[in-house]
């Protein structure tokens, strides 16, 4: 029970800095890099698809906002909806960082094709229901390196951004320690160890507003308890069904229902029921196919504002996401992925 707390514990803490990071980039960016590619069709595509294969939901709701303002087509969104993979990227990372990568190249590329036929087939490739704007993230907040900007935020400083740092901090002295994560120097370890130092730099120099608005609302109270949580439930959900049930062999016997779940459960518009199946993938229970499958049709809380935009257009994305998932999981599993 210690070792799959602490396996827990590791993953949540990769999550919340690789979080941090991805929440810095999006604002200190300010939406320029996407308004050059939007304007091209083509470069739609690829925009819509680095939005998608991005770790977490950021990503996706960015594209979603572009589609509801006119800017994307209905093909870029269902480009970004199947190559995310919602907040279960970042666990992917963690767990079976390999794997994760390799799967995130090839649902990018699933997703490009998956687009573009949509957007060919369709004959409205532009939402019914366009919104006034498009909001970006403002630019005003006031970055600043010096030492005596960083010196000011430190004198006066919030317990916001104390409690983040401590937590950030204790995470990276149990990875150095080999208390969390590998306890051998490898790569993984080595990625665990830069990754925090870049949150904890992060945390300790953008202004009040950014950490208490995007760091400590939006990823440490709303999103870490939910990866802990879930994260710790899967695997525990796993040892139950291996080591005491000991239902290993049944579900590697009954891979194609495994398959057909896994394409049903990503349609749920959340990321935690799915970290089942990279758990069981992880285990060696369930083949590749399963796992690609599942990060096919899924995409974490992505799809959620395209819900209040259109049912109708919500439905129309899960419909050809679940179709390219059972097509591309079929043929992975056919050919002994």
């Amino acid at each position: 029970m210690i070792e799959l707390v602490k396996t827990a514990l590791m993953i949540t803490g990769f999550v919340l800095a690789m979080m941090l990071i991805i929440e810095y980039l999006n604002v200190l960016s300010a939406g320029r890099w996407r308004q050059g590619l939007a304007g091209h069709r083509w470069g739609q595509y690829v925009l819509a698809g680095f939005l998608g294969v991005l770790p977490g939901c950021l990503g996706a709701f960015t594209a979603v906002a572009m589609y509801t303002h006119g800017v994307l087509t209905l093909g870029a969104v269902v480009t970004a909806m199947v190559a995310s993979s919602g907040d279960e990227a970042f666990v992917m990372l963690a767990l079976i960082p390999r794997q994760a990568l390799g799967l995130m190249g090839m649902v990018l590329g699933i997703g490009l094709i998956a687009g573009i036929l949509t957007d060919l087939a369709g004959r409205r490739p532009r939402t019914r229901h366009p919104s006034p704007c498009l909001e970006l993230h403002p630019e005003g907040l006031c970055w600043s390196f010096r030492p005596e900007a960083i010196s000011a935020h430190w004198k006066g400083c919030s317990p916001v951004r104390g409690t983040l740092t401590l937590a950030l901090g204790l995470y990276l002295a149990g990875v150095l320690a080999g208390q969390l994560g590998p306890s051998e120097w490898d790569w993984i370890r080595v990625s665990l160890v830069l990754v925090t130092a870049a949150a904890v730099f992060i945390v300790a120099t953008v202004p009040d507003h950014f950490i208490e608005e995007h760091l400590w609302r939006h990823v440490a109270l709303k999103h870490a308890p939910q990866i802990f949580f879930w994260t710790l439930g899967a695997l525990l959900a796993m040892h139950v069904l291996t080591q005491v049930l000991h239902l290993g062999a049944a579900i590697r016997s009954g891979r194609w229902t495994v398959l057909l779940v896994a394409c049903l459960i990503g349609l749920i518009p959340e990321s935690g029921p799915n970290l089942i199946f990279v758990t069981l993938f992880a285990q060696g229970l369930v083949p590749f196919s399963v796992l690609l499958a599942n990060s096919i049709v899924q995409d974490g809380h992505g799809m959620l504002p395209m819900l209040a935009h259109s049912r109708r257009e919500f439905f129309l994305i899960k419909s050809i996401s679940f179709a390219t998932a059972l097509v591309c999981g079929a043929a992975a599993m056919n050919l002994g992925w």
